[in-house]
């Protein structure tokens, strides 16, 4: 009778997660929030293949184009810690607004050398490290952000409704870029993206969140190190971060670079990359509504075995199977992927304390990039020296091998929910 109980007041729970997610909609500000995701994510979903397809179509080489793309990661490495504590000892909501607004004259930009006929990749390269720079300082603001706009207790359905909105967006974005691309170019298809920061960065300037928790008056460098100390105080945290670094570099060259060229030469062009980027986005979509319901008794384990479906693209573009073969893997990945982010950034930000959550997301953050810039240079070179086939199923063999690893570790298996609601109530007594 227990067992039967038990699962009643999980299923009613999970019941209540969605409800509650859904009813968050109903306050203004979180509406607006989630708008400014669904624009922007909209945008932005369009940018890697248009610049892919872009950078392809001016030079003809893998190489050149993994130099522009990697561009970006490469500026987040530099400098998302100064933004991490930036936005801890400042304001969240205006440095989301100048993020916004420096990505939205970067993008503009980048589409005005396309669409004149003046592009080149060393100007394409340095705009891109400029989108990089506002990335690096809005990242680790978004992260402590949430918390302002919604109650602690409200913080898994917040970040499922906001995947929700993001995902929508990559997976509208996606379908369209491809068309989009392929009808009227990349440079249109960048400007949109532009046009998209600009409309975010109104939308949460309208924003009236709660104050945020001040830091102790310090250096920038000593918020750093503080940062830092709590980072590598959460065994469980640190580890999967360094799983990430591999897993990102991978999946990074994979959706980046290696699939655009894989269905350039053997799919049928941008059209069928951005149907198989779109089932990504469904399946991100789907996993959101799932991680509403889901209340898993160990959460980082359970996110970590979802890990293992990200080696799914890079496994069927190596056979190659069909486009809709492939887009069924994409999306499976895309629900694992979402369902991992769900309880990773709500575990996050229960367990670090709230004038902490932006330096150590920041740190977060710059361990899972910093190997993205080699993984897509490498995967670039790759292609081109040994081709397609064998450099995905090094991608996929870089997501299997550390994903087991992790799994080994005691404190990822055994990180419970009650430990974290445990940890949450003590910071906030």
């Amino acid at each position: 009778m227990s067992g039967v109980a038990d699962e009643t007041e999980k299923n009613s729970a999970s019941s209540d997660g969605i409800r509650g997610g859904l009813a968050l909609l109903r306050r203004p500000d979180f509406a607006k929030l989630f708008a400014a995701y669904l624009i922007s994510y909209s945008g932005t979903a369009m940018a890697p293949i248009a610049m892919a397809f872009g950078v392809l179509d001016l030079t003809g080489s893998t190489r050149d184009a993994s130099f522009v793309i990697a561009a970006p990661i490469v500026a987040q490495i530099a400098m998302i810690l100064f933004g991490g504590a930036l936005a801890d000892r400042t304001s969240r909501q205006r440095l989301l607004v100048v993020a916004d607004t420096v990505a939205a004259t970067s993008q503009l930009t980048i589409a005005a050398l396309f669409l004149t006929g003046n592009a080149t990749v060393p100007s394409l390269t340095a705009l891109m490290l400029v989108n990089g720079l506002a990335a690096a300082m809005g990242t680790p603001a978004a992260t402590g952000f949430i918390p302002q706009m919604v109650e602690k207790r409200d913080l898994q359905a917040a970040n499922a409704i906001l995947g929700i909105a993001r995902n929508s967006a990559i997976t509208l974005g996606a379908a369209l870029a491809g068309v989009l691309v392929a009808t009227v170019g990349a440079g249109w298809t960048l400007a949109i993206d532009g046009i998209s920061f600009a409309v975010s960065a109104l939308l949460i300037l309208s924003l009236k969140p709660r104050q945020q928790v001040p830091t102790e008056k310090a250096t920038i460098l000593k918020d750093m190190r503080l940062g830092w100390d709590e980072f590598i105080s959460h065994k469980w945290l640190w580890t999967i971060v360094v799983q990430f670094s591999l897993v990102v570099a991978a999946m990074e060259a994979v959706f980046g670079l290696i699939g655009p060229a894989v269905a350039r030469s053997q799919l049928g062009g941008p059209i069928s990359w951005g149907i198989i980027s779109a089932g990504f986005g469904v399946g991100t979509l789907l996993g959101g509504f799932l991680a509403m319901r889901l209340t898993p008794r160990r959460p980082m384990y359970f996110a970590s075995l979802g890990v293992f479906l990200f080696a799914l693209v890079p496994l069927t573009l190596s056979l190659p199977l069909p486009v809709w073969m492939i887009t069924i893997g994409a999306l499976v990945e895309g629900i694992a992927g979402q369902i991992f982010a769900v309880l990773w950034y709500t575990t996050l930000q229960k367990v670090i304390a709230g004038n902490m959550l932006s330096r150590v997301s920041a740190y977060d953050h710059l361990g899972s990039i910093v190997l993205a810039p080699l993984g897509i240079v490498v995967g670039g070179f790759l292609f081109e020296e040994i081709g397609a086939r064998p450099t995905l199923l090094i991608a996929a063999a870089t997501v299997i091998v550390p994903t087991f690893c992790v799994l080994l570790v005691r404190e990822v298996r055994e990180l419970t929910t009650d430990e974290v609601n445990a940890r949450f109530a003590e910071k906030n007594t």
